[in-house]
């Protein structure tokens, strides 16, 4: 299964942590390269529009809006690339850490792997893949896998209802995604590129030594 770590080009903090990923990755047998971050830099509004995407659902009360659609776009990419090889990706955003190897058997559709990175959540009361408990949507999205068909159900709804990735992935719209416990990642952050300030004071452990870039 292709791996990869979603990095900023050109952007130093962003390169070293995607280095610390792909490093954990080969400590547990994960050959992890590093995917060229959309950044707001690329028009991310022209991007949308020539994809069809609505920007209706972007807000940017707790991140900077073009910050946002621009991580968003990132993902979506993958997600585009992953049903253009026909093969299964797993997706590490540049802060993950990877701590165990990769699932032998896949989920459904697409499934977190990474454990919740902030706010309130559940503990998975089984091991293995199961649905998705920790929270209804994505506990951040710094590891999951996706599948082909998954990929295709994704994209297709995106055009009208993209937002923030892991708000994007919600079991209200995605009934199937899946969670797979124990985690094999978490999010090992101590800088934004996309939250405000707001943002920030919402996460667990933010404190002054957290730099928002």
């Amino acid at each position: 299964m292709r791996a990869v770590v979603i990095a900023i080009g050109g952007h130093a903090k962003s390169q070293q942590a995607a280095d610390r990923c792909i490093k954990s990755g080969k400590l547990h047998g994960v050959s992890v390269e590093k995917f060229a971050a959309i950044t707001p830099k690329n028009d991310v509004f022209k991007i949308c529009e020539r994809s069809g995407i609505s920007t209706e659902h972007f807000s940017d009360t707790y991140s900077r809006l073009e910050n946002q659609i621009a991580c968003f776009l990132s993902h979506y990419s993958l997600w585009n690339t992953c049903m253009h090889l026909n093969e299964p990706i797993a997706v590490f955003e540049h802060d993950a850490v990877i701590t165990a190897p990769l699932p032998n058997v896949l989920p459904n559709f697409c499934g977190n792997i990474g454990a919740p990175s902030y706010g309130k959540f559940n503990t998975p009361a089984t091991i293995g893949w199961g649905g998705l408990v920790s929270k209804p949507y994505f506990p951040g999205t710094h590891a999951y896998i996706v599948t082909p068909m998954g990929a295709k159900f994704l994209t297709k709804r995106a055009r009208k209802e993209a937002n923030t990735p892991d708000v994007y992935l919600h079991l209200s719209r995605f009934g199937w995604l899946q969670e797979h416990y124990p985690y094999c990642a978490y999010a090992q952050d101590d800088f934004t590129t996309v939250q405000n300030e707001r943002g920030c004071l919402a996460k667990h452990g933010f404190d002054s030594s957290y730099e928002i870039i």
